[in-house]
């Protein structure tokens, strides 16, 4: 049984953080959504700058694409009782020289992630939005890179649903592998819709 109050605490440390203050050019503003309650845990990379001007995660297009990758509408998606959001890492981590954005850092897996998921509930399915989600819940039974591990879908479900980032950058990647919306999408909504309504 998942402890309220523990996770009550978590969240409230989790949000406080300043712990890698000095390497966030945009500076320190934990994002997360999570409760006692939630069925469904959507693990991504780390808020963008959208995200952490507004301090809502997925606040952008790639969340709109994320809605509908899995059938809800904006109330659902942000029904904290329903629907934990995780990313790998809390903060905007700002630009890399390319301009996208940033790894998560790692100290939010390494201070935060064990004690944050023993405090949370057991959630019915966790979606792993990208390769660092991925690596860290999968660990060895990752597959040699993202696309590897989002076609070896069928080996971690229902548990573990693996996906690509919804970020326009993958525009190509969705091209390239139709099998993603033929088969996995179908999958998704039929989840979410079964995991929500439970």
């Amino acid at each position: 049984m998942t402890d309220a109050a523990d996770l009550a605490a978590i969240l409230a440390d989790i949000r406080a953080c300043r712990v890698c203050a000095a390497h966030l050019p945009h500076g320190p503003r934990p994002i997360i959504r999570a409760s006692a309650t939630a069925k469904l845990c959507i693990v991504g990379q780390a808020p963008g700058n959208l995200a952490h001007k507004a301090g809502v995660p997925f606040d952008d297009p790639s969340g709109d694409r994320l809605r509908h990758w899995l059938g809800v509408d904006r109330d659902t998606f942000y029904d904290e009782s329903r629907i934990a959001m995780i990313p790998m890492g809390f903060c905007f981590p700002g630009y890399d020289a390319q301009g996208g954005d940033r790894p998560p850092r790692p100290e939010c897996a390494a201070r935060w992630r064990d004690g944050l998921f023993k405090a949370s509930p057991a959630f019915a399915s966790t979606l792993l939005v990208g390769a660092y989600a991925q690596r860290w819940h999968l660990g060895a039974r990752a597959g040699e890179n993202m696309t590897a591990t989002v076609k070896a879908w069928r080996a971690f479900t229902p548990r573990y649903i693996p996906l690509p980032h919804p970020s326009w950058r993958n525009n190509s990647w969705l091209k390239k592998n139709p099998w993603f919306e033929d088969a996995l999408l179908l999958y998704l909504r039929r989840r979410v819709r079964r995991v929500l309504s439970s």
